[in-house]
């Protein structure tokens, strides 16, 4: 009764909580691997992990009317940062993506990810379901406009999860199939002219996604060997530290976009499933406090949470196995990173604040 008390009081949510440990677990096993028995790289991951972890408590502590309050201000704040990134941004890496201020650097498009499904939230909370035509207008126009920003650093994969962010809330707030139709029809006509305002290297990644084959020492690398590392790793896999492919430097960015394929290559399709479940383990629990929020807005932001959650898993598995273009997306919780794991822990904290304070309002 005390421990579950003292959970209450920091407004945990167990399940969940376990969920995120496990993950993190096996992520940090896999990293060490993946970045070459290096210690000191799991010393800073884990660093990070203590800091995301701290980000989620707080993040707990808020009840969901105030998050609910201060959704139109987080989200007005996050673009006047993205234009202040247009003017005033660092360089790096050949995209004006991060602010620097007192030394300390950070992307401001990180923000958007939870700052455009809290405002689609907070903008539909009070009206009628589903929306109509005006209202999902209005909230497009809200989506768009953080995603063209972002595109202009350029930064196409943190646009294209923003975008889905902002459109998960909107599904889960009930647009008609139609109009979904309509609209994937829409983007289809649309190609061409999508296809004339993206970048060089934008280009390349779809021609390479759709025929790696055709520069197998080039823009096709990276992802012929991705699918040689996980096809290698047979049904149980090589073992663990045993990975060939990573060994030998063979896999690109293997502590980030392609640490996939490293865990696959040592542990197999037996391991593959292990993660997988503890993923729908985590995007189950996160549905089941969305379907029993208290209040619209806590189940709409709650919902879209769980699906974005979803998404950058099936993006980034996808992506590393040849069935998607690469995008530039890590796998959640288990690549190593900092922002976007913060990122991702305050999402499971605004979770775990819906979740609990229900609890003590009903109880």
């Amino acid at each position: 009764m005390e421990q579950r008390s003292l959970l209450q009081r920091l407004h945990i949510d167990l399940p969940l909580l376990i969920g995120l440990l496990v993950l993190c677990g096996i992520g940090t096993v896999i990293l060490y691997s993946a970045g070459g028995h290096d210690i000191s790289v799991i010393y800073s991951q884990i660093i990070r992990l203590c800091m995301a972890f701290l980000m989620m408590l707080l993040i707990a502590q808020l009840p969901p009317a105030q998050l609910e309050r201060w959704s139109l201000s987080i989200y007005l704040i996050g673009i006047l940062l993205l234009l202040l990134v247009l003017f005033a941004g660092t360089i790096g890496k050949g995209a004006q993506r991060w602010l620097e201020i007192g030394g300390f650097s950070f992307q401001p498009s990180e923000i958007m990810k939870l700052a455009v499904p809290m405002v689609i939230a907070w903008y539909f909370s009070e009206r009628p379901l589903p929306p109509s035509i005006v209202r999902i207008i209005i909230a497009c126009f809200l989506i768009t406009l953080p995603v063209l920003l972002i595109r202009q650093q350029p930064d196409l994969g943190t646009a294209f999860l923003v975008a889905v962010a902002g459109f998960s809330v909107l599904f889960i707030a009930g647009i008609r199939w139609r109009l979904i139709g309509g609209i994937v029809s829409f983007a289809a006509l649309s190609t061409p002219v999508i296809w004339y305002f993206m970048h060089d290297y934008q280009k390349r990644r779809i021609l390479t996604f759709l025929n790696p084959e055709q520069d197998p020492l080039g823009s096709g690398y990276h992802i012929i060997q991705s699918k040689i590392a996980i096809g290698s790793g047979g049904i149980y896999g090589k073992g663990w530290l045993n990975g060939t492919q990573s060994r030998l430097d063979f896999l690109p960015e293997r502590s980030t976009d392609f640490i996939f394929s490293v865990f696959s290559e040592e542990f197999g399709f037996m391991g593959f499933l292990l993660l997988i479940c503890v993923y729908l383990f985590i995007i189950a629990r996160c549905l089941y406090i969305a379907l029993h929020a208290q209040h619209t807005y806590g189940r709409l932001l709650g919902s879209g949470l769980a699906l974005t959650f979803f998404v950058y898993i099936f993006v980034n598995v996808g992506m590393v196995t040849g069935q998607l273009p690469v995008v530039g997306v890590p796998l959640p919780l288990v690549s190593r990173g900092g922002t976007s794991m913060v990122t991702l822990m305050i999402g499971f904290g605004i979770l775990m604040a819906i979740h609990t304070h229900r609890r003590l309002l009903s109880g």
